[in-house]
């Protein structure tokens, strides 16, 4: 089950967290994979790694809002292994502003990685996929998307951003199905990685954080993976235009 041997992936946001974990169960599964990353000294060591394990992975340096290593990156995947079946769009910012202070800088910064950098990468992607009439585009959302009763202040950006990408998969699910490719995404709950460290080593911000969540802890980035192995699946396959929360319970408190 979750065979994805054959299968070639590109990740963005590789070089630590969901997508770090993501890479490797991918490529445990079968899947080649492509880590794509500013920090390219991360992501050289994480090729070592899965190579070290027997698996076949290379890394390329792409920041998600430069239109032209999106290019290259997805044409050093299809150079090296002939091929692109999923994506996953997962690199992405969140800064604490309060909404009174927030400068077009800010909100541009935030926009342009979690959601206009999205579009982008899967458009290339799903060409690619389109000439094999197979794909699976996984789009890492948030529970702080909007629409499904949760609030949060000081990050009024990264929340329009979040819901962006929901709406976004929903539409090209619709596109993109008649070519064989499926979108969806997963809407992480609080989970540990580089960008909830701070407020997670934090007792009084943790506490409030999880407060929600009837599990009490926050997610691995390698619960969190397993959702995204099943969605880029085979088994998958009637499955699109969904959002799967793993979110300890989060919204369902």
């Amino acid at each position: 089950m979750f065979d994805l041997t054959g299968k070639v992936a590109l990740i963005t946001g590789a070089s630590s967290g969901i997508g770090k974990s993501s890479a490797i169960a991918l490529a445990t599964q079968g899947s080649k994979v492509v880590l794509a990353a500013r920090r390219i000294d991360k992501l050289n060591a994480l090729v070592d790694e899965l190579k070290s394990l027997g698996r076949e992975a290379i890394a390329v340096q792409m920041d998600v809002t430069k239109k032209d290593q999106i290019a290259a990156a997805v044409a050093k995947t299809v150079e090296t292994f002939g091929r692109l079946d999923i994506l996953l769009n997962n690199a992405g910012v969140a800064e604490f502003v309060p909404f009174l202070d927030m400068t077009e800088e800010q909100w541009d910064k935030t926009i342009d990685t979690n959601l206009k950098g999205y579009f982008f990468v899967a458009q290339l992607a799903a060409r690619e996929m389109a000439k094999h009439n197979w794909g699976r585009i996984v789009n890492i959302a948030s529970i702080a998307s909007g629409g499904v009763g949760v609030g949060f202040p000081s990050i009024a950006h990264y929340c329009a951003s979040k819901g962006g990408v929901i709406a976004m998969t929903e539409a090209l699910a619709i596109e993109l199905a008649p070519m064989g490719i499926l979108v969806n995404c997963i809407g992480p709950g609080v989970i540990e990685t580089e960008m909830t460290q701070d407020l997670l080593k934090d007792p009084k911000q943790a506490e409030g954080l999880l407060a929600r969540a009837p599990l009490k802890r926050a997610g691995k980035p390698e619960e969190i993976a397993a959702g995204v192995v099943f969605l880029s699946s085979q088994e998958a396959g009637y499955t699109t235009g969904a959002t799967l929360y793993i979110d300890g319970g989060w919204l369902a408190n």
